[in-house]
């Protein structure tokens, strides 16, 4: 197995001026007119992710929609090229780390985060595994050697990169530090066979391959910025203005099913995964779902806090990468649809408005 390693850091920027460039030569290529279903509900196109169940999919199994129907146009392949797909009226939303939002914001697309998408508590993170037989014990030990990461540009590039930094390297011994594109699926066996020092994991691959054994974190997601929610959910700007109903109907329904996921009982939440993958008949492999541990998501309801996209902005302002006050965090997002933001139901209440027993 071959991989093609990076330029670096110039090269994770070269790709987002890629997304950003795409992002005006598609626009006009996707649907100029929103679909309708014949019951009068409005269609929203989405990208999904195999053998998983997404809080809208649920939403929708759970009959929390009211006003949209949704429609599966294929899996996603990251993060950035599922906002890319959002940006250019591909389909209706999309999902990214949120450095990846802001920096596409940055680069002029027209587009706003509405809801908590995934992020990282006590049971669900992102872990960047070494072997146990390995000679990386430090940050220092990483220089001029490879981190394996799903995609440039986004969640894994930028908690590497920081955790490098609280660590004590300079910018220039972080460009030494080689970061390959490895698919999730593969960065196991990459790590195994030593074609990388450092396979990043998260759900279903972290959990099977600590089965196996064998390998150990040399850090987390968790541990440099705690529980916290890393990325939302986007819309465009023209898409928001134009169907605002539709927008508030999709929020609405994916934070409540982003909070059964928080209060419902683990087995329940793996029978109800299993019957939609099985009902959607899409040939995908339903094993995997007993991996799944929690939503990831530690805020009732998936409400996006400032702090989660400011901490990005600073970040990127720090690494030269955006001025100061260019952006400022709440111009980024609106938790104005979500229920357990707007006063329709309290903060830590159920997917119905219940109270909910500590």
């Amino acid at each position: 197995m071959r991989f093609t390693a990076p330029r670096r850091r110039h090269r994770a920027i070269a790709a987002t001026l890629a997304l950003l460039t795409s992002v005006s030569v598609l626009a006009a290529c996707g649907k100029s007119e929103v679909s309708t279903t014949a019951d009068g509900k409005t269609v929203l196109r989405y990208q999904g992710s195999t053998g998983q169940v997404t809080p809208y999919e649920l939403a929708a199994d759970l009959g929390y929609f009211s006003k949209i129907s949704l429609q599966w146009e294929g899996d996603t392949t990251s993060g950035p090229a599922n906002i890319q797909a959002a940006a250019t009226n591909q389909v209706e939303f999309g999902s990214a780390f949120n450095g990846a939002v802001v920096k596409l914001i940055a680069g002029g697309a027209k587009v706003t985060s509405v809801l908590s998408s995934y992020g990282s508590d006590d049971k669900t993170f992102t872990g960047y595994y070494v072997r146990d037989d390995s000679p990386i014990k430090t940050a220092r030990d990483l220089i001029g050697k490879k981190v394996a990461v799903n995609t440039l540009g986004a969640h894994h590039e930028f908690i590497t990169r920081e955790w490098l930094h609280k660590e004590g390297l300079t910018e220039d011994e972080i460009k030494q530090v080689q970061l390959l594109v490895v698919p999730p699926a593969n960065t196991e066996d990459a790590l195994r066979k030593g074609q990388v020092e450092v396979g990043t994991l998260g759900q279903v691959f972290r959990d099977s391959a600590l089965e196996r054994g064998g390998i150990h974190p040399l850090y987390t997601d968790t541990a440099i910025f705690g529980q916290a929610s890393y990325g939302t959910y986007v819309f465009r700007n023209e898409f928001l203005a134009k169907n605002a109903d539709a927008v508030q109907d999709f929020v609405q329904g994916t934070a409540r099913a982003t909070r059964w996921l928080q209060v419902t009982p683990r087995d329940e939440v793996l029978a109800r995964f299993t019957s939609i993958i099985e009902k959607r008949g899409r040939n995908e492999n339903i094993e995997l779902l007993k991996y799944w541990k929690s939503s990831g998501l530690p805020t009732p309801g998936a409400v996006v806090q400032d702090k989660e996209i400011q901490i990005w902005i600073d970040w990127l302002v720090r690494n030269g990468e955006l001025k100061q006050d260019q952006l400022k965090a709440a111009d980024l997002f609106t938790n104005k649809f979500n229920p357990y933001a707007n006063g329709t139901y309290q903060p830590t209440s159920g997917p119905t408005g219940e109270a909910v027993a500590k």
